[in-house]
């Protein structure tokens, strides 16, 4: 699994037959910086991932890729590549917390 922040959606009224009713989201990958390992860096390519979860715009999300992206609930026999499979809460790295979800 990987972290990354929804940074839009996407809407495609033609599209597989098994795909119809599916949330599209388009995620910017978010890593721990090597330098400065208590805080984050953008990744450097977009992903579009089927929401699964929920989420929203300038959420920080947990997503799955390949393969592992049809274990999520009712995905085993789409033709997707990412699927957001949670929303992230807290990230403590080194003992300090690097998120922290607004309320």
């Amino acid at each position: 699994m990987f972290l990354a922040e929804v940074i839009g959606h996407i809407v495609a009224t033609k599209k597989d037959e098994s795909m119809k009713g599916r949330k599209l989201l388009l995620l910017r990958p978010r890593l721990v910086d090597e330098a400065k390992p208590t805080q984050f860096r953008n990744g450097v390519n977009t992903i579009v991932a089927v929401d699964t979860v929920g989420a929203g715009e300038g959420e920080l999300v947990m997503f799955a890729q390949g393969s592992s992206a049809r274990q999520a609930q009712g995905m085993k026999t789409l033709p997707v590549d990412a699927a957001v499979v949670a929303i992230v809460d807290t990230v403590d790295v080194l003992g300090k917390r690097i998120y922290g979800k607004s309320s």
